[in-house]
């Protein structure tokens, strides 16, 4: 017996699609979905629903919110496309209200609010893909045409102002909350009690560690300005566990460790500045002790998945680097000198590779 297949899974470019491009139109429309959720963000809908505690209706949020009814039952409408938001039809009129993905994902005060790396996707990723085409043509990021500053140093842009940086570490710490603890846990990594979190910005993977392993301590190093806004902003003084070292790791030495973690470094950075930096994190680590790569891995044919094959467009707008293969990471590891390496695929956003010395 054949079994027949929706029309909705059928593959594109089946002729049974071709009187009918949806996959098409909905790419094509896919930077308004991102724009959507990004604006109700912005101007506080979902954390206006959640003080709340009530459904609202439009007038109510339009005039705490300081905006048009006009503009704003239409963006509440889209969000209720999106299952973003849900409405509730009375004699009064639609009330909205916050489904229970924007409560915990969309809304400032939760732990696991991704806010702010939306915030830092609208600002800033969003305008530099509006170069993507420059970008492919010239094989370089895009800072000076959005942002009229030199693309030399791509930290140097992201970093260009102290409300920039805030932003960024800000929008990192944001995604460890969803994804640090998968990665830290891929591999057993108690063994490991001195920790260097190399790039660790905001602390948020340096305090999951800490966390799930309790008898560890993590020294997060990073230039002297981000860790600054780390410990007044991010890490609290009462954190032992965590301390810090400035420093930039290409140009100065590494403080000694038995495991060092690299998370969402080397996707920064071309194969000759990888190899360097693994090379000096070779030379600093203990004998027996080993680092840690969390980074979004593309399949080995580069098939996908479309996550990480969109973020390494990402890399071409926004930095010298690019997404890799479990095979290139593992080479640049086995060029640097580390051994034993394994990979491990948590399913989400992020993965693991850990190689020791």
């Amino acid at each position: 017996m054949r079994e027949s297949v929706p029309q909705s899974r059928k593959k594109m470019g089946s002729t049974e699609d071709l009187g009918y491009p949806q996959d098409i139109l909905q790419y094509s429309s896919g930077f308004l979905v991102s724009k959507v959720m990004f604006t109700a963000c912005e101007l506080g809908v979902f954390d206006l629903l959640l003080e709340s505690g009530e459904p609202l209706s439009t007038d109510v949020i339009a005039a705490r919110l300081g905006t048009s009814t006009t503009g704003m039952e239409r963006l509440l409408d889209a969000c209720v496309g999106l299952k973003l938001l849900a409405v509730e039809l009375t004699q009064e009129g639609a009330l909205y209200r916050n489904t229970d993905i924007s409560n915990i994902y969309l809304t400032k005060s939760s732990p696991k609010s991704q806010y702010h790396i939306m915030m830092y996707y609208s600002n800033t990723v969003y305008l530099c893909w509006h170069y993507l085409a420059d970008a492919v043509r010239e094989g370089r990021n895009q800072y000076e045409r959005a942002f009229h500053i030199s693309s030399e140093d791509p930290f140097g842009a992201m970093y260009r102002s102290e409300e920039e940086m805030l932003k960024f570490m800000a929008g990192q710490n944001s995604v460890w909350s969803v994804c640090g603890r998968d990665v830290l846990v891929a591999f057993d990594l108690s063994p490991f009690k001195q920790v260097c979190d190399l790039g660790g910005g905001g602390g948020a993977l340096a305090r999951e560690y800490v966390s799930l392993y309790p008898n560890s301590t993590v020294t997060i190093y990073d230039l002297p300005k981000v860790i600054q806004v780390a410990k007044e902003q991010f890490v609290p003084p009462e954190e032992h566990r965590i301390t810090f070292h400035e420093g930039d790791f290409f140009n100065d030495s590494l403080p000694e460790a038995e495991l060092y973690i690299l998370s969402k470094i080397l996707h920064d950075w071309d194969d000759d500045k990888c190899r360097q930096l693994l090379a000096k994190v070779y030379k600093a680590c203990k004998p027996g002790g080993g680092v840690l790569l969390v980074e979004s891995l593309l399949n080995e044919d580069k098939s996908g998945p479309l996550e990480t094959q969109l973020y390494s467009m990402n890399m071409l707008v926004q930095t010298e680097g690019k997404e890799r293969t479990a095979a290139e990471y593992s080479k640049l590891l086995k060029t640097a000198g580390f051994g034993e390496i394994q990979v491990k695929r948590t399913g989400k956003l992020y993965d693991a590779v850990l190689g020791r010395k």
